[in-house]
């Protein structure tokens, strides 16, 4: 089968960038009053989670130094849900993978899957916090604000602080009740068990964080609690704005380079790709792909191939790298099953690339609309095919950086790992 010419191009995208990580933190938590709550001696738990946050570590050891100078004594309880396969070492693993280790941000990691529980919803839903965060004087919550991967939200709460509150504290325990009802207890229960959580522990300020298109940090800010929810909804908008996206809507064949929880909750951004899978919910409308290939599983995920589901065809390279047990525990809480049901497997990308224009029914191999990307983070270096190369020439902010190249595949039929930089 003769494979279409590929040319490799830039997105330019535009946004804001915090240059000075710790001057920026050091500023919000004194804006924010941290001062006037914290008193020397005070045990002050700082949240860390699972995502893949540009410079998360900095930012965590910032706040560590910040406490230290008011006489605090911080330290970091890992809020995840059932990550990390659902134990105690394997969320402090999921920490370490992100930089976030206790020699560098010079605070003890305290992880326990024990809760307790604080109260109720008014529908009755227990509400369990941390037990680590719960003993101590207070807590930092401290969260990414970026649109959801399963929903949209009515009210403007998506995945942020609500979300770090109620199912990262709430732990494993809060996760499955909570995912239990679907999209239903993330869209509509899991706010209200953030509000008991703001209301009944000692959370002393949030931290948002937003990021550009280039998973860069575009702003930092320290919330006081009882304005978290309100500005949250405000920081939703603004990170929606930023989010980048495939340059085409019509593509017949999407090659995913690698998958990974430290690229999204969801392995792959359903608001890239424009999948959900999940039972009862509409797809999204946009961009509409037919076949999407998922090549590789980043080392950083653990083994957990979640988002594999969401793919038409993968490799025996990421196949072989999967942990069945950290995978299932976290598409079982869930409860998206489909997410990491297994697509056909292939010996090689050749293979799965060849298997795709198969089926890419009345085109030609030489004339299908192919797009490859490093993943689904990362979008401003991607290569296109010949076929879609003049419209997306077109538009405004791309660059065509490269030359139109026959795809090079190794002994093993692999195609060589793009880099998400020049």
């Amino acid at each position: 089968m003769n494979f279409p010419k590929m040319i490799k191009i830039r997105q330019r995208f535009t946004g804001p960038v915090v240059a000075d990580i710790d001057g920026t933190v050091s500023k919000q938590l004194d804006s924010a009053g941290l001062k006037q709550n914290v008193k020397p001696g005070m045990q002050v738990a700082i949240t860390a989670g699972s995502r893949g946050i540009a410079n998360i570590h900095l930012i965590i050891r910032a706040v560590v130094r910040e406490l230290r100078q008011m006489g605090a004594e911080p330290f970091i309880v890992p809020t995840m849900g059932s990550h990390g396969g659902a134990t105690a070492k394997g969320q402090v693993e999921v920490l370490e993978s992100l930089g976030i280790t206790e020699a560098f941000c010079g605070a003890p990691i305290r992880s326990s899957m024990e809760v307790e529980q604080i109260g109720q919803t008014e529908e009755g839903m227990p509400v369990y916090v941390d037990k680590n965060a719960l003993a101590a004087d207070g807590i930092i919550l401290m969260g990414r604000v970026k649109v959801h991967t399963d929903f949209k939200s009515p009210i403007g709460i998506e995945s942020g602080l609500m979300k770090m509150a109620a199912i990262g504290l709430g732990k494993h325990k809060q996760a499955l009740l909570i995912h239990s009802h679907g999209v239903t207890g993330i869209r509509d229960i899991m706010p209200k068990v953030a509000r008991v959580m703001l209301a009944r522990t000692k959370i002393l300020c949030g931290i948002a964080i937003v990021e550009n298109a280039f998973e860069q940090t575009a702003l930092i800010e320290a919330i006081p609690t009882a304005q978290i929810e309100a500005r949250e909804r405000e920081l939703l908008a603004e990170s929606a704005a930023l989010m980048p996206k495939l340059p085409a809507e019509e593509i017949d064949i999407l090659i995913v380079d690698e998958v990974g929880k430290n690229y999204s909750g969801t392995g792959m951004d359903t608001n890239i790709i424009g999948r959900l899978r999940i039972q009862g919910t509409p797809e999204p409308q946009s961009p509409r792909i037919k076949y999407i290939i998922a090549s590789d599983l980043s080392e950083a995920s653990h083994g957990n191939g979640l988002g594999i589901g969401l793919a038409d065809l993968t490799t025996q390279r990421f196949f072989d790298k999967l942990d069945f047990k950290a995978m299932n525990e976290n598409v079982i809480t869930s409860t998206f099953l489909a997410r990491a049901s297994i697509p056909i497997v292939l010996e090689s990308d050749r293979a799965a690339l060849a298997a795709a224009l198969r089926a890419n029914w009345g085109v030609e191999p030489e004339k299908a609309r192919i797009m490859r990307i490093p993943s689904t983070l990362h979008l401003e270096y991607l290569y296109v095919s010949e076929a879609l190369l003049p419209e997306v020439a077109e538009l405004p902010h791309v660059e065509v950086v490269g030359e139109l190249a026959e795809l090079e595949f190794d002994d093993q039929g692999y195609l060589p790992k793009m880099q998400h930089h020049p």
